[in-house]
């Protein structure tokens, strides 16, 4: 659950501030993403883990209100919901500090029984859970896509990286993975270079109003995202995986689905909130 305060400026250490207002908002990246599956009219069923709380119940029935297959949403009795804390400054701009609680339990075995019988043409995941429960999910991926979102950022293992069609790293993010920031495209070709040696097939690094660049064996590409007034960034990066994950599992060729995620998140960034800032493929289209 994102509880978010909206303040003139981002307070420096010490410092108090008084913010403009106070909400809470459904949110977390992987809720976030199938979220945004949801709202194109994509099929998408989450496996994740909530507490048996008020938190827990409001994010399952936004989920369920997005249009997301909830079945495989573990409720545990024993934890509290993940909540992020959240300050938006005048520009839109954010700071996010994140209690995982019940996201930091979500084992191994339970991705596995969550899999068992399960349909799908695309695997995407995050690192808001255990990376144990990711690794569990990459083995499920064989002849299917699989899209690793690596936020937050933290040393992965080539086993892992290996694994992974597409690598959607944002500007931070390729930084702190490859010790780079693709500030031009030189440093966007050398980091996604360092992360190409490693195994992965296709970088996908998002960077923010300046749209997302591909790289791969076969060469690069950079795609220009469009022009908006931000007013909350919080779930761009998730509207956009989000939107790539269901536009290439829908089958639209890769170019197309990269373009198609970049007006989705961009377009997030219009209103407040995570996932009730999710645009719908109407609102998508109307700038393809």
């Amino acid at each position: 659950m994102d509880l978010v305060v909206r303040t003139p400026r981002f307070p420096s250490p010490g410092e108090t501030l008084i913010g403009l207002g106070f909400q809470t908002f459904a949110g977390g990246k992987g809720a976030n993403q199938a979220a945004a599956i949801g709202k194109l009219g994509g099929k998408c069923s989450l496996l994740a883990k909530v507490g048996k709380d008020s938190f827990g119940q409001a994010l399952i029935a936004s989920l369920i209100q997005a249009g997301v297959n909830t079945e495989n949403v573990i409720e545990d009795p024993h934890e509290a919901t993940g909540v992020a804390i959240i300050t938006v400054d005048q520009s839109g701009q954010n700071t996010i500090v994140v209690a995982p609680g019940t996201n930091a339990l979500l084992t191994p075995e339970e991705v596995q029984v969550g899999f068992l019988d399960a349909t799908f043409d695309v695997v995407l995941a995050q690192l808001e859970i255990p990376l144990e429960a990711v690794l569990a999910a990459s083995q499920f991926s064989d002849a299917r896509k699989f899209i690793l979102n690596p936020a937050p950022a933290r040393d992965l293992p080539n086993e892992l990286l290996q694994r992974v069609d597409y690598l959607t790293p944002n500007e931070t993010e390729t930084q702190i993975l490859t010790g780079i920031y693709p500030s031009d495209p030189t440093s966007c070709r050398e980091a996604a270079q360092v992360l190409l040696r490693k195994g992965v097939k296709n970088v996908l690094i998002t960077l923010g109003a300046k749209g997302s660049y591909l790289c791969n064996i076969e060469g690069e590409k950079h795609f220009p995202s469009i022009k908006v007034q931000p007013v909350d960034t919080t779930a761009a990066g998730d509207a956009f995986n989000g939107a790539f994950a269901w536009f290439l599992a829908s089958g639209k060729p890769v170019f197309d689905a990269i373009r198609l995620a970049n007006i989705t998140g961009a377009l997030c960034t219009t209103k407040m909130g995570a996932q009730a800032s999710m645009p719908s493929l109407s609102e998508v289209q109307a700038w393809f």
